[in-house]
């Protein structure tokens, strides 16, 4: 069986569980995931930050719970950890001794800057950034983390969330200058390096407002993780929701789960954007859990995959192994690519950059025929658009899932294009693109290990080959090329002398 951690996060408003699955060395990925809307900080700021009895009570059933799903996931570690509302609580130290005595879990109550570095971890390994900051808003708490050039700069935390913000403010019907007045005093606390153009959005706050965007906007990819927008853009939108009623949230495209904490939440948020000077934001669906789990399996020293290394595709990889013995030669396939893209790279008068892309589709041409060699180039974009997570912008993720949908005649679908324009290159890059792919997998599917070399003059695309490319012909004439140019197939394919049947 793989490795499965479970991880157990207790915030002031919801607690969660996950459970991570381990599949090879830097693959993962998420198995279950289970939420309770705890409140355990409900009435604290009020009481001098006690945490009070409903919120136990609830805090108590749900980790009961969890850990009757954890045995059932048979885990191998399991982590809990506890943010502000425990950490601000004169009784939290009591809460964590009677859930240790009662359920023989152990609580660890993180400081804030821990949980920013964690999110920062999480940001740093699974976001396709090198820079930025990141933003945590929680019930009690804004955690950030500010990262350059792939490294975590500094952390910081501030009082600041949005339950904190909803009994003090909101709920008492006080003006929203007063929370205003409250926020930037908070700010005058934060160091003054915490300013950069992109802030990097973690928590429910960001997620929800981002989810939103991309509804009203009807966004063709429906992926949180990695999504952007522009902050002069929204900032008129987010003044709307926090200027809201609370009746009159319903005029928004939110779900009603996050009404309860949304205007503070955005209050928070925007206010943190136009302090830092941010112009764009990124969305990230990963932060503490993802953060903590890497921390516990990557390199102590570096808390880095490796270069070269995407997470997402060495989950697929190892998950959906199709044919195991075949693909062994897979440098062989990534070879053939290359030679022939840079063959035609004057031709085809496309960036260098798309090449990332290009190898990143050929290393998993082959995972739709886990499930069946029928149709397996449309399992695999149905794959690829759901489990390519990790590392890749969106533009990146529509371009490799579409090239995995290449037809036999290497196009891909109209349909499918004219889904994902917004995400997609130009026509000219994508016909190339698409032409590079099937070329290379008819070649590699044909020649079982050749030496391949490719030379292109006069109009004229030459395969040089030391094993019979036979069964690749027909297929290839097949192929629709992006501008008028001949192929010739120079390749071993002499019949073996035999005079009983004519041939000598």
């Amino acid at each position: 069986m793989n490795h499965r951690t479970a991880i157990i996060d207790i915030g002031s408003n919801s607690a969660r569980l996950v459970i991570y699955e381990k599949t090879s060395r830097y693959g993962f990925h998420l198995i279950c995931e289970q939420k309770s809307k705890v409140r355990i900080g409900e009435g604290a700021y009020q009481k001098e930050g006690h945490l009070q009895p409903n919120g136990i009570k609830r805090a108590f059933l749900t980790l009961h719970s969890f850990q009757e799903t954890i045995q059932k996931y048979k885990t191998s570690k399991t982590i809990c950890i506890a943010t502000s509302a425990l950490r601000d609580a004169p009784n939290g130290k009591a809460f964590v001794s009677w859930i240790k005595k009662e359920l023989k879990l152990d609580i660890q109550v993180i400081d804030g800057e821990k949980e920013a570095k964690y999110g920062a971890i999480a940001v740093n390994n699974l976001l396709p950034v090198s820079e930025g900051i990141t933003i945590d808003i929680g019930g009690g708490s804004a955690d950030l983390a500010l990262i350059k050039k792939g490294r975590i700069i500094d952390t910081y935390s501030l009082n600041l969330g949005t339950v904190r913000l909803k009994e003090l403010f909101f709920d008492k019907g006080k003006p929203l200058e007063d929370a205003r007045a409250y926020i930037h005093n908070a700010l005058n606390a934060l160091p003054e390096h915490f300013k950069h153009h992109r802030a990097i959005g973690i928590g429910g706050t960001a997620r929800a407002l981002s989810r939103s965007i991309m509804k009203s906007t009807e966004y063709p990819l429906d992926k949180l993780h990695g999504y952007r927008y522009t902050v002069s853009d929204q900032q008129s939108y987010f003044e709307d929701v926090y200027r809201s009623s609370a009746k009159g949230l319903k005029r928004f495209p939110l779900k009603p789960n996050r009404f309860d904490t949304i205007r503070e939440g955005t209050l928070i948020f925007d206010e943190l954007l136009r302090y830092m000077g941010a112009e764009e934001v990124i969305t990230s669906s990963v932060g503490v859990r993802e953060g903590i789990f890497l921390n516990s399996s990557l390199n102590k020293r570096t808390l880095k995959f490796p270069e070269g290394k995407n997470p997402s595709i060495e989950s697929i990889l190892s998950r959906f192994k199709p044919m195991v013995n075949v693909e062994k030669n897979k440098k062989a396939k990534l070879q053939i690519a290359l030679s022939l893209y840079h063959t035609l790279l004057q031709q085809s008068n496309i960036d260098k950059i798309y090449l990332n892309e290009l190898l990143s589709a050929l290393k998993l041409s082959s995972i739709g025929k886990t499930l069946t060699i029928y149709r397996s180039h449309k399992h695999a974009f149905y794959i690829a658009i759901q489990e390519l997570n990790y590392g890749f912008t969106h533009e990146q993720m529509a371009l490799i899932a579409l090239l995995l949908r290449t037809d036999n005649d290497g196009t891909v679908p109209r349909i499918l294009v004219k889904e994902y324009r917004s995400l997609l290159p130009s026509k000219n890059v994508l016909t190339w693109l698409s032409f590079f792919y099937k070329l290379t997998i008819l070649i590699h599917e044909a020649s079982n290990s050749a030496k391949i070399e490719f030379s292109y003059e006069n109009q004229v695309l030459v395969i040089y080959s030391d094993k019979s490319l036979y069964l690749a012909k027909e297929k290839i004439r097949a192929l629709k090329k992006p501008i008028p140019f001949a192929i010739i197939i120079a390749d071993q394919n002499e019949l073996p002398k035999n005079k009983n049947l004519g041939i000598i």
